[in-house]
């Protein structure tokens, strides 16, 4: 069983990250397997009972739970609150169920019982996290299990509004033919083919250092990682199960970075917006790319961050 003490591309990875926010092997997490309809999900988790409050935290289509638990994982458990980063399926190290189809639904479902888990396990208030795709996600996984405290994404892309389909493909015409196109390729039995994220995504723009863009695509768990037409299809088409206008489960926190070539502000406001019934704050991180390597968006996301799940605790 492959681990993450065994593979080398995060850490390759970190080595562009500040040093404080490099894992040791004093420092790394423990890694937990749970079982789910056939997946065996990996976990990364810092476990902390006497904690006011758990943090799960979602990767996007180009990141992974490693990835998650270097730039806020690990800074959360170090300031007293108990964190685990999960590695949905076909992403991270997570073992796919044989023969199972993996779609964006699933990740939703699977996000939504592992708050339930986790809940079963005691009473203390969870809040979600998600970087790039999963910043939407923490916001539908809300939608469905209506028992989460808070959700911070660093983006939160509506995949049914036309301008964030142009602007997050690859180029604007495959943002623009990229839905219906899935969808036809789905519906004539070609799911199962896997297509690179790098080719039908703005991929290039996950970190605006280029050299460790060149990293990140040598690992296939994150994003170099190739996804199912099926899954296209499914996150692109996907709408949540409470519409915007009326989601009242908990406060939400935008994570902005400023510097942010893929999904910039202008692409969460719309959507943003439209929630009226809880409290939305949009905090910037200076400097900061789509997968933030750069200070002080790091440090600045961190603090803003725990402040919330602080608050979130509290009440």
């Amino acid at each position: 069983m492959t681990t993450y003490s065994q593979q080398p591309e995060w850490r390759a990875i970190q080595e562009f990250l500040p040093a404080k926010y490099r894992l040791t092997p004093e420092t790394e997490p423990v890694e937990e397997w749970w079982d789910h309809r056939g997946h065996r999900i990996h976990l990364d988790t810092y476990r902390n009972p006497q904690a006011p409050a758990k943090v799960i935290l979602f990767h996007g289509v180009g990141t992974n739970g490693r990835q998650m638990t270097t730039i806020l994982g690990r800074p959360l458990a170090d300031m007293g609150y108990e964190t685990i980063a999960i590695d949905m399926p076909t992403y991270g190290i997570t073992q796919v169920a044989e023969g199972a189809p993996v779609t964006y639904d699933d990740w939703v479902q699977i996000g939504s019982d592992l708050v339930d888990a986790e809940l079963a396990k005691d009473d203390r208030p969870i809040i979600l996290y998600g970087l790039s795709a999963g910043g939407m996600e923490t916001y539908h996984v809300a939608a469905l299990n209506k028992k989460v405290k808070g959700i911070v994404g660093m983006t939160f892309l509506d995949t049914a509004v036309f301008q964030v389909r142009k602007e997050t493909g690859f180029d604007p015409i495959s943002g623009i033919l990229g839905a219906p196109t899935m969808r036809l390729l789905n519906k004539i039995g070609l799911g199962r083919v896997r297509v690179p994220m790098r080719y039908v995504s703005k991929m290039r723009a996950l970190v605006n250092n280029r050299a460790a863009k060149n990293v990140t695509y040598k690992d296939k768990t994150s994003a170099g990682n190739s996804v199912s037409i099926a899954f296209l299809d499914s996150w692109l088409s996907y709408r949540p199960v409470v519409a915007a206008e009326e989601f009242d489960v908990c406060p939400v926190l935008l994570t902005q970075p400023a510097a942010d070539a893929w999904t910039p502000l202008h692409l969460s406001k719309p959507f943003l917006n439209r929630i009226t019934k809880v409290p939305v704050k949009t905090v910037m991180l200076d400097n900061g790319g789509h997968y933030p390597l750069e200070q002080p968006a790091l440090d600045q996301m961190v603090a803003a961050i725990s402040a919330f799940v602080a608050e979130r605790a509290a009440a």
